[in-house]
């Protein structure tokens, strides 16, 4: 059994260790220390309730269900957008990058649950890589809810850790051009995943 929760959680980590829309809201959000606990619990929550979906076998459901794939997807790929847009339009607006405490206005705590929720059930690589892929992978263990397990802990500690580690980094990103080229990164990276997904849309009809 600790071999497989050990499996589990490697592979969790190897799922949720990119870069992408929610890690990157995490980190900014660990970084201008708003909210952050909010934050960490909503995504750490949720995808711990994804991989039990998937070990449960909705994984396979949602895979044999284009119609609600290509849902999915098209509202993913929205969230996206209006993501990288926004960071495009932080990086346009210098004021919005500064980091020193009490310089900028904290965004309302409900404005950041309903962001961090958008980013985490709207995403459509949420579902394929928690619901489908690892839902797939711990079917071919013996104890699959050990594999589970290992991958929610995975993930657990992960947001944790960029949540609340992201302090580390604030003498860094205490520069406002520092701030630029990260919200000029996501916004890159947002517009490329979204593309992605439409491009691998496309090629599934």
């Amino acid at each position: 059994m600790i071999s497989t929760l050990a499996a589990g959680l490697v592979f969790g980590l190897g799922l949720i260790v990119a870069i992408g829309a929610q890690n990157a809201f995490v980190l900014r959000q660990g970084l201008r220390r708003e909210h952050v606990a909010i934050v960490v619990a909503i995504c750490a929550l949720s995808d711990v309730l994804l991989i039990c979906l998937g070990a449960a076998g909705v994984g396979a459901v949602v895979a044999s269900n284009r119609t609600l794939l290509t849902v999915v997807t098209l509202a993913g790929v929205a969230v996206l957008l209006w993501y990288g847009a926004s960071a495009a339009r932080r990086a346009l607006r210098p004021q919005a990058l500064v980091t020193q405490d009490g310089a900028a206005p904290a965004a309302p705590a409900s404005k950041v649950a309903l962001t961090a929720l958008a980013l985490t059930w709207l995403n459509p690589h949420v579902y394929l890589d928690t619901v489908v892929l690892l839902g797939s992978v711990s079917a071919s263990y013996a104890r699959p809810w050990a594999f589970a397990a290992g991958a929610a802990i995975g993930s657990v500690v992960w947001f944790s850790a960029v949540g609340f580690g992201a302090r580390l980094l604030r003498p860094v990103f205490a520069r406002p051009t520092a701030w630029r080229v990260f919200d000029v990164g996501v916004a890159v990276v947002m517009v490329v995943i979204a593309t992605s997904l439409l491009l691998g849309l496309r090629g599934a009809h």
